[in-house]
């Protein structure tokens, strides 16, 4: 049977639930890690820290968001052009592994950095190649595509909630390296069951769509290595450090995201309905990256929130900083399956994809603007209660676009740009991921209130504006919507 006729899955393919399995498994070790990430940058020695500025954690965490997402671009060319999204897929995985383990067992800066480029460039290969796998699962016309998506995105919330709350645990009652070794076991399980279910994924899985010539892999190889010295040097320079990382990755990801999408609209391979609908992923991206620039806030401005001003006391017992990431995927686990619900029930009748990104702009925004009632008080006062109703509100945000715009990205995508479409979709993940990291700079837990207001006024006041242009995007996307 075709892979696309199966229903094996809660009436979707079987491949389906082993790449469930592999997202869970890969995103319990992702969000467990960074759970404890930030106030690992930023706790003093005598804690098991590093000791640096909170500036310079926030820096560093945005950036290295930012090249996860970036890296989706590289994992996503190596898929179209060299081995398919199956091998990258599961080479990705296993980078990932070994990224985990050097944070557990190298010390100090040498273990932040050996593990947070292995983690950020197999996260980046994992997560494009796997949603691009997804969408292939179904037909273009196949009304279970946005369902499948959600619970797709269930699974990944799944080891979203896990990660933390046991990462955090190992970190508060033995050490920092243990919750990093925590996350490499569960990496490790992924692994292991991602191995038994490859066969399900059918052969559409290692397709190479648009074959690099090999005269032209020399050249490639080149720039790439040439890229890396780059890098090094500036690093070793000075050029490049913890307080300005976040902004130089913004910049780049920008400039990156400039480039792919010329690369894509000139080229030869794709006809005209592709190009106009390409050209209509453009207001998307953008608020893609205002969604996302609010809503990765909670791996840098939140974790100093909930450390600083949230009262985490629970009769008597002190909550560890890392469980406040295990709320958004609790919520993500109870509404997903009623989003995916809602829109398979709705079906032509549901709101397009831009006025669901609309609505998610605006809702992101505002829960911002909630954190203003409590502005005016200090120390860690915030009831947990006012962090929960926020972190729903972010929840909702984030099904009305995440899955949606995973989805979205595979319907757009010109042929011969499959998975490369799915990487620019993250690519406006990065963008928002290093901005968010970039703004953090300017959190300041005395006088917070203006930073709120700036930020969430201007995530609505942009929801706005996409409101009124839904019409004319549509018309950019005939046939999709």
């Amino acid at each position: 049977m075709d892979v696309r006729q199966q229903r094996g899955f809660f009436g979707h393919p079987r491949a389906l639930g082993t790449l469930f399995g592999l997202e869970m498994w890969e995103r319990f070790s992702f969000y467990g890690m960074q759970g404890i990430l930030t106030i690992y940058l930023y706790y003093s020695a005598t804690e098991g820290g590093l000791g640096l500025s909170q500036a310079a954690a926030t820096s560093i965490v945005g950036a290295y968001g930012g090249l996860v997402y970036l890296s989706a671009v590289i994992g996503a060319w190596l898929a179209d052009r060299m081995f398919g999204s199956e091998r990258v897929l599961f080479a990705s995985a296993v980078l990932i592994m070994f990224g985990h383990i050097s944070l557990a067992l190298l010390p100090g800066s040498a273990g932040v950095g050996a593990g947070l480029v292995l983690v950020a460039l197999g996260s980046g290969g994992l997560k494009a190649n796997a949603t691009s796998i997804v969408g292939g699962l179904y037909e273009p016309e196949d009304e279970r595509r946005d369902a499948g998506f959600s619970l797709f995105y269930m699974g990944i919330n799944i080891g979203a909630f896990a990660g933390p709350l046991l990462t955090g645990l190992a970190q508060q009652n033995l050490g920092f390296h243990y919750g990093f070794g925590l996350a490499a076991i569960g990496m490790a399980l992924g692994l292991v069951q991602y191995a038994f279910g490859r066969r399900n994924l059918g052969p559409r899985a290692d397709v190479v769509p648009n074959p690099l010539p090999p005269a032209r892999r020399p050249l490639v190889f080149g720039v790439a290595l040439g890229a890396v010295v780059v890098i090094v040097l500036l690093v070793l320079s000075g050029a490049i450090t913890a307080a300005n990382l976040a902004l130089i990755t913004f910049v780049v990801i920008a400039a990156a995201s400039v480039a792919y999408f010329a690369v894509i609209l000139s080229s030869r391979r794709i006809d005209p309905l592709e190009r106009r609908r390409v050209f209509g992923f453009i207001p998307m991206f953008l608020a893609s990256f205002v969604f996302f620039s609010l809503f990765q806030q909670q791996f840098t401005v939140v974790v100093i929130y909930v450390d600083e001003r949230l009262d985490r006391h629970l009769f008597g017992w002190e909550m560890p900083v890392a469980w406040a990431n295990a709320i958004n995927p609790i919520f993500i686990i109870l509404l997903a399956g009623a989003f995916a619900a809602l829109w398979t029930k709705l079906g032509p009748r549901q709101p397009s994809t831009p006025a669901k990104f609309t609505l998610a702009t605006i809702t992101a925004g505002i829960a911002f603007l909630l954190f203003l009632p409590w502005s005016a008080n200090t120390g860690n006062t915030t009831p947990l209660y006012a962090l929960v109703l926020i972190l729903l509100l972010f929840t909702i945000a984030e099904l009305l676009l995440s899955p949606v715009g995973l989805s979205l990205a595979t319907k757009l995508a010109p042929e011969a740009f499959r998975t490369q479409m799915v990487a620019l979709n993250f690519l406006s993940v990065a963008l928002g991921t290093a901005a968010a990291g970039f703004f953090a700079e300017n959190y300041d837990p005395e006088h917070e209130a203006p930073y709120f207001l700036v930020v969430g006024g201007a995530a609505v006041l942009f929801g706005l504006i996409l409101a009124a242009c839904v019409p004319w995007i549509r018309r950019l996307m005939p046939g999709v919507h």
